[in-house]
């Protein structure tokens, strides 16, 4: 199980990358195996959408069951992944990476956001 240090994580599995004041959203290594075979990811909000931290962004889909994704951080919607669109299962491969979901402007950080560490102790892994 994957926990990079430099990634805050959401205790609902949705972890930022934050690179100055963008920041790159996605679901943990953790969440993705716990979900199995990712099959759609669905991103409701829109290019330009100011969304606030906890507000529901789109939906996951696997084999077995559909999630919703929450928004770690306040922020405004500048990009969305085009890679997950045609090819969702790079979620379960590359979590951090290439399977990042969303990135955002961010307008205000949530100090609730857990440190590598402390998410790995609420995971039990």
């Amino acid at each position: 199980m994957n926990f990079p240090e430099n990634i805050k994580y959401a205790k609902s599995h949705e972890w930022l990358r934050r690179e100055g004041n963008v920041g790159y959203i996605g679901i943990s290594d953790f969440a993705q195996s716990e979900l199995g075979d990712i099959v759609f990811v669905d991103i409701t909000a829109s290019i330009g959408d100011e969304l606030k931290a906890g507000e529901v962004f789109g939906t996951i889909e696997a084999v077995k069951t559909v999630s919703d994704l929450y928004l770690p951080a306040s922020g405004v919607l500048v990009e969305i992944n085009p890679a997950i669109a045609d090819n969702p299962e790079i979620i379960n491969s590359d979590p951090y990476e290439k399977g990042w979901m969303i990135k955002i402007e961010i307008t205000e950080d949530n100090p609730a956001l857990l440190d590598a560490a402390s998410y790995q102790s609420q995971t039990g892994h």
